[in-house]
């Protein structure tokens, strides 16, 4: 046996039964030989962080446009945030913490620079529209490697297109917005257990919000520090999971309430504050003059701005994947170096 088929067998000796088998994978886009020491979910999550897109989140908003303090969120640490919390309830229910991870790691690949505004902005400018699960989907099948894709696992990339919940259901019924995995429903909670948390601690720490804001019933439940709110959510989901058997997630109901709270509140005293919202309309106008100039100048943009052009997309696209794949500091390098006046060098 090679040493993949033996941790293989690892797997069906102790994970449990609602769990989902490496090797019994719905497979990849594209066929290829397993390796002799991966497991096939390790061997995404592997794929996804030494990707390019992977690497660049660091440099991508989360809620707060450049900010000038060491300890704010970046969409990297969001990731890592949530991979975390994603690895704890796949352990303690013993499902397949691979591919937790790996959907986990991939969710967030195809998010655009400053946060929700620049998702918002192509959204209204792209003809197809944009979603950033769409988009991330699209990173791991088709823009990767230079138009090659990850190839990864089918359920490794249905969790990634169905993990965000936007202001819908915390838990849903819907098969076109619930994975078929409960690794990647696990992603789902834990995306939201970590920004709703998170996001909370930095706009505490930019003085957008102060502690007494939280709604007083949340902090009574859930706890007063960033630490406890997420103990409690996650403590809930195991002992609630365990309670019905381990083959559905389930949260109590008064936990839901006080997390669908926190998000609402979240909407309204910090994502669309005047201080949140005030640098994002600069950024809005930004991405949109980059847009505008780029369809307006394919053959610049061909030629200049884009090396991994695909034909079968159209300009179009080819625009749209180009600008969401960027990170904050380059979009403002980029417009700074097609719009404004550039110093004359005399030698």
């Amino acid at each position: 046996m090679t040493i993949r088929e033996q941790l293989e067998q690892r797997e069906k000796d102790y994970l449990s039964p609602h769990a989902a088998l490496s090797s019994q994978s719905r497979g990849r886009q594209h066929q290829e030989a397993e390796c002799d020491y991966r497991m096939a979910f390790q061997h995404d999550r592997d794929r996804i962080i030494h990707s390019k897109s992977f690497r660049r989140l660091k440099h991508k908003t989360q809620v707060f446009l450049s900010p000038s303090g060491d300890h704010y969120r970046t969409r990297l640490t969001h990731t890592l945030e949530v991979a975390q919390i994603a690895r704890t309830i796949a352990k303690a229910l013993r499902l397949n913490e691979d591919l937790t991870e790996a959907i986990a790691l991939g969710h967030d690949l195809g998010h655009t620079p400053f946060g929700h505004a620049g998702e918002a902005v192509l959204n209204q400018l792209h003809p197809g529209g944009f979603r950033h699960f769409f988009q991330s989907l699209r990173v791991v099948e088709y823009l990767e490697k230079e138009g090659r894709g990850l190839n990864l696992t089918f359920e490794v990339r249905d969790g990634i297109v169905k993990h965000s919940k936007g202001k819908g259901d915390i838990l849903s019924d819907d098969p076109d917005c619930t994975a078929c995995t409960l690794e990647g429903q696990i992603v789902r909670l834990s995306d939201i257990i970590a920004y709703v948390n998170h996001d909370i601690d930095d706009a505490i720490r930019a003085r957008v919000i102060t502690r007494d804001q939280i709604p007083a019933a949340c902090r009574r439940l859930l706890g007063e520090r960033h630490s406890q709110r997420i103990n409690t959510m996650v403590t809930d989901i195991i002992d609630n999971s365990c309670r019905v058997g381990g083959g559905r997630l389930l949260i109590s109901p008064e936990i839901l309430e006080a997390i669908t709270q926190l998000r609402d509140f979240l909407y309204r005293q910090v994502y669309d504050s005047d201080i949140v919202h005030a640098d994002f309309i600069k950024a809005r106008r930004l991405l949109e003059d980059l847009y505008h100039f780029f369809i307006d100048n394919p053959h610049t943009f061909r030629e200049q701005y884009h090396h991994a052009y695909l034909e079968s997309a159209g300009l179009e696209q080819n625009v749209c994947d180009f600008i969401a794949g960027m990170t904050d500091r380059y979009a403002f390098s980029l417009y700074e170096q097609i719009f404004l006046p550039q110093p004359w060098l005399i030698k």
